[in-house]
């Protein structure tokens, strides 16, 4: 029988070599043909008397990227619909027999009675590297780009084809439990030391190695269904066990505080798995998967972190009528921290990159910090020392301003000062070549007000990183009123290049992603005024899902950083533009007490030198509330939910003033850009899951007790009123390909 994603030929010896090639793909997923196919070639090879085993390969680059996730999306929207038709039990049905598909046609691969070896030659993620693991013998190609891991918990699942039962059943325990709650891919070294991998051959003997163990005697039978097989960290009810399980659970409730249902999943289906045969074992962890599957968290992780992520960094707002741009040659005015870490992720990326500061000295420090990111790395084995030396090769440090004029985009990157960029504008025009693109990456100062400067303003475009640019995968990118089509494709397609995300966003003070987090820091300062102990406005925010308590970002950000900017805004708004009791506090802190935030080891928090134990709150923060709460008598859900409620206020904000234009971008952007609890799947979808009618009542009752910081927008009370969400009211547009 012939087959659309796999092709098979079976050689003299009588193995059928499997090819995994989904047409017009560049990765192999498993999507709903590659099931169908797949179980047929199970049933047809394991009935085949002439064939003596099986390896199963990719033609691709990779050998999988895991589940085809609009599929699970597809399967949620079918059991909404036959509840509605059939009822629950009906669903349910449905549900739990389409989510344990893959599990049995990994389960009738291992029992076949045929050796099969998977001849992993790439990428092997989630449901492709479970398929990798209910093979008998695993084989993979040299390659140090491999990665194979089990990454569903961070779109809030958790792996549904027999992952969390094969792998605590090959691997010590609480290596199991790191792979499976952390979600981290392993290089093919660390793969073979846990014994998930077998052998790594050169790629070139990829095939005949795994043919190789077949014609060798290979056994077809997994060491779970042996007789006498013990598990590796030894029975859940050996003294052994009771050091994990215990323990695990703590770190869950520190970890998660429990806000993600597939975190707890997961642990469940460890400890109640490992008690049971296999078989067993896998339906447990069928039914957990279909309960998980149905949870609005993995609905909201799904939609934002996957779906959503994958089409905007496919271009899904990019303008049609722009044909493909490519960035060659890139200049950065002004090699500080920030210029200079963006002058390296685009010489990783393969540009060459200009850095351009006042004199040689402040540039050649710019690319002296690049050269320190990727000594960093060689010196953890995350990059060898022939990558730095190339890298390195790419970055040129000078004070002349005359490299402008090889460049196709110059992004400004100097002090956030109206007249120093002013002055850098004035300066840098003049040598543009024709058709260069100029970005600011101004955090706060309006794009128009900027552009005001510059002749071209449809060439004028804002490009805002965060910080650290290294790690963070978010990039704001700011339309002026101005700004033409060519200038948000070149700077989208250049973003693309550099491997992070962007979001599109117009002009205004802020823009989203800092007018969001503002309000979070804000929040913070409200009520350590209003007597809230900091150690329980951290705990508060922390269990919010917040990454980091907003004292300790206020710290990160610089809280001299935040009182220059609320200055700016009151001489640029007016006194009545910002909270003067904010100013106040932040006036003792930064000019009184000279605590600048982490920059200086001192903020809300006192910083220890460097590897000599952990920041601790500054024992004398009491002394300047103005007043002080009993804990016992605050309500902590209330004070978590302010931290939510406030920033997906200022989201609703953002879209009514059509500073965001695609709903995506306020969801991606809110997680990437500032860490909004992930489990929700970002500011506008906490709104959606929790039900406009409900979020509003809510902003209500704040409001009153609060003040007005928490009032709704005229959208969101006309959206509660006629039962709309932002998804139903705002669709947005598919990506483009």
């Amino acid at each position: 029988m012939a087959f659309k994603n796999f092709k098979i030929e079976t050689d003299a010896d009588g193995i059928a070599l499997v090819t995994w090639d989904i047409p017009g793909r560049s990765m192999n997923v498993l999507d709903e043909t590659s099931a169908i196919e797949l179980e047929t070639i199970v049933k047809e090879t394991t009935a085949d008397a002439a064939i003596k085993g099986v390896v199963i390969t990719s033609a691709k680059e990779a050998f999988c990227a895991g589940a085809d996730l609009s599929m699970l999306e597809g399967m949620n929207h079918a059991f909404a619909e036959l509840l509605k038709t059939k009822g629950e039990e009906a669903a349910n049905q449905m549900l739990f027999d389409n989510s344990r598909r893959f599990s049995l046609i990994y389960r009738a691969m291992e029992t076949s009675g045929k050796p099969w070896v998977a001849a992993i030659n790439g990428l092997a993620l989630g449901g492709g590297f479970e398929l990798t693991l209910s093979c008998h013998y695993r084989v993979a190609a040299e390659n140090p780009k491999t990665r194979l891991g089990l990454p569903e918990i961070k779109v809030g699942l958790f792996p549904g084809a027999g992952g969390t039962q094969r792998v605590p059943r090959i691997v010590q325990p609480q290596d199991a439990m790191n792979m499976l709650l952390k979600g981290e891919a392993l290089t093919l070294d660390k793969a073979k030391a846990l014994k998930l991998v077998d052998a790594i051959v050169p790629a070139a003997d990829l095939i005949k190695a795994a043919k190789d163990w077949i014609k060798g005697g290979g056994k077809a039978v997994q060491p779970w269904d042996e007789k006498g097989f013990k598990l590796p960290g030894g029975p859940v009810f050996s003294k052994a066990g009771m050091m994990m399980f215990p323990a695990g659970n703590a770190i869950y409730r520190r970890e998660t505080y429990d806000n993600y249902p597939a975190a707890r999943a997961i642990m469940s289906c460890v400890y109640e798995g490992l008690q049971l045969p296999i078989d067993a074992a896998l339906r447990v962890e069928s039914r957990y998967f279909a309960h998980i599957l149905r949870s609005k968290e993995a609905a909201a992780m799904i939609r934002s972190l996957f779906l959503s992520m994958q089409e905007l960094n496919k271009g899904a707002r990019r303008p049609a009528n722009v044909p493909p741009t490519k960035v060659k040659k890139l200049a950065v005015i002004g090699a500080g921290f920030m210029g200079a870490s963006v002058g390296y992720v685009s010489a990783r990326a393969g540009l060459d990159v200009v850095l351009i500061d006042r004199d040689q000295e402040s540039a050649d420090k710019g690319k002296a910090h690049a050269k320190g990111v990727i000594d960093e790395l060689v010196k953890k084995g995350r990059a060898k020392p022939g990558e730095a030396e190339a890298i390195l090769s790419r970055i040129t440090a000078t004070a002349d301003y005359n490299a402008l004029k090889e460049c196709d985009l110059v992004i400004e990157a100097v002090f956030e000062d109206r007249k120093v960029k002013a002055e850098t504008y004035a300066k840098a025009q003049p040598l543009l070549k024709e058709g260069a693109i100029f970005a600011s990456n101004t955090s706060t100062l309006p794009i128009n007000s900027l552009a005001e400067e510059f002749k071209d303003q449809g060439r004028f475009i804002g490009i805002h990183f965060f910080s650290p640019v290294e790690k963070m995968m978010l990039v704001e990118i700011i339309m002026g009123k101005n700004t033409g089509d060519v200038a948000l494709a070149t700077a989208l397609d250049y973003v693309r290049t550099i491997g992070k995300t962007p979001i599109v966003v117009n002009d205004s003070r802020g823009f989203f992603a800092n007018r969001c987090v503002m309000r979070y820091i804000a929040e913070g300062n409200e009520m350590f005024l209003e007597g809230v102990p900091p150690a329980m406005i951290e705990n508060a925010a922390k269990m919010a899902g917040m990454p980091v308590g907003p004292l300790s970002l206020s710290d990160e950000v610089a809280l001299d950083l935040g009182l220059k900017i609320m200055k700016a805004t009151e001489h640029d708004l007016g006194a009545n533009a910002i909270n003067q009791d904010h100013k106040k506090l932040m006036v003792e802190l930064v000019e009184k007490q000279g605590r600048l935030g982490r920059k200086n080891a001192k903020g809300f928090y006192d910083y220890p030198e460097k590897g000599k134990g952990q920041k601790s709150l500054w024992p004398d923060l009491p002394k300047l509330q103005p007043k002080h709460l009993d804990p016992d008598t605050l309500d902590v859900e209330e004070l978590k939910q302010r931290f939510l409620v406030v920033q997906a206020v200022e989201a609703a904000r953002t879209v009514e003033d059509h500073v965001i234009t695609d709903v995506r971008e306020a969801d991606v952007g809110s997680i990437l850009g500032f860490g909004f609890a992930p489990f929700t799947g970002g500011t506008l979808s906490y709104i959606d899951f929790m039900g406009t009618k409900q979020f509003v009542e809510l902003c209500h009752k704040f409001t009153a007790k609060y003040g007005p910081r928490f009032a709704p927008p005229k959208l969101l009370e006309e959206m509660a009123a006629k039962g709309e969400t932002f998804y139903g009211r705002f669709p947005p547009k598919k990506a483009a390909a």
